[in-house]
């Protein structure tokens, strides 16, 4: 995510004297999805994006620099930044800010897109005032979370005191915190705010605009930008993961082999229990009439007893006649 440098004109800057903290929605948080389907992220724990003017030139000296600035996956635990300006502080390096904690941290999957910013004890200065912190914070914290099929979560907390140029600050969500300072101007602070979209949120716990005239180590003005703990996320493309109802059991039919107990579904056959070789159709209707391989044999006996019945009943009835 890119800050957008905020700029005001030379003569507004040396007739207010100002330094505005604003706390405004993050640099960016608009809709979309990466084409890969994975969740995107990234956080960074201090981006600046500032415009410096000499007093013994004409010309502005950009100062863009980011401390512990990830993308998924990855993570940052560096607590100081300092850089060297031609033509300012004797181009010697500036101690643009120096933290106890500064850590940040993004991850991404096709399930979930989450990263987050942390810094504590925090001084942040600015060329041409060395010794004076342009803002000092107890914690900040931002945190942004995009999972798929589910709203993105950001969130922004700046806990503990804020002190700004010198002079305690307490935040108020009722509006603007506006503080006078002799010899700079006036700075204004609101709350941290977030950011979201359909697929993305995006949070940063502080946002300065600075518009300062320090008139000291051949800094005539700085104007621009500092924001501290930013993250942002992108949720992935695929819907949310579901649980699967039980797949049902596989049932195939089983051809009957003539070994004994084998049924074929679905047909009802049965095997002979004393048989070897596979069943034969001629096997198989009889199975389905009631017949087996004992069937002659009943029948014969059957015929043996109707023959002797009957021969019997003869002989009865002629002994009757004589």
């Amino acid at each position: 995510m890119n800050s957008n440098t905020f700029r005001m004109p030379a003569a507004v800057l040396l007739a207010t004297g100002a330094v505005v903290l604003l706390t405004g929605p993050p640099a960016s948080a608009t809709g979309g999805t990466p084409a890969g389907g994975e969740g995107k992220s990234g956080a960074v724990v201090l981006r600046t994006g500032l415009d410096v003017g000499l007093l013994n030139r004409t010309v502005h000296v950009p100062l863009k620099a980011t401390l512990n600035e990830v993308s998924a996956p990855a993570k940052a635990e560096k607590t100081a930044l300092t850089v060297t300006l031609d033509g300012v502080e004797g181009n010697r390096p500036v101690s643009v800010l120096r933290a106890d904690v500064a850590t940040s941290k993004a991850t991404a999957d096709k399930t979930k897109a989450e990263a987050e910013a942390n810094l504590a004890k925090a001084r942040v200065h600015v060329p041409g005032l060395p010794l004076l912190s342009l803002i000092e914070v107890e914690k900040v914290t931002s945190k942004a979370v995009c999972e798929a099929g589910k709203k993105p979560v950001a969130s922004a907390n700046v806990l503990g005191t804020v002190t700004a140029l010198g002079k305690k600050v307490t935040l108020s969500a009722g509006g603007p915190t506006k503080v006078e300072v002799p010899g700079v101007g006036m700075v204004s602070l609101e709350l941290s705010s977030t950011e979201t979209t359909s697929t993305t949120a995006a949070a940063a716990a502080l946002r300065l605009k600075v518009a300062v005239n320090p008139l000291n180590l051949n800094v005539a003005q700085v104007d621009g930008e500092i924001v501290l703990a930013e993250a942002h996320c992108e949720s992935p493309k695929g819907s949310a993961p579901t649980t699967k109802a039980p797949e049902q059991p596989d049932i195939k039919t089983q051809t009957g082999t003539g070994t004994g107990g084998t049924t074929t579904a679905g047909s009802g056959t049965t095997g002979g229990s004393g048989g070897s070789g596979s069943g034969t159709p001629a096997d198989a209707n009889l199975a389905e009439t009631g017949g087996g391989s004992l069937t002659p044999y009943i029948t014969g006996g059957a015929l043996t007893l109707l023959a002797l019945g009957g021969g019997a009943l003869f002989l009865t009835r002629r002994g009757r006649t004589q």
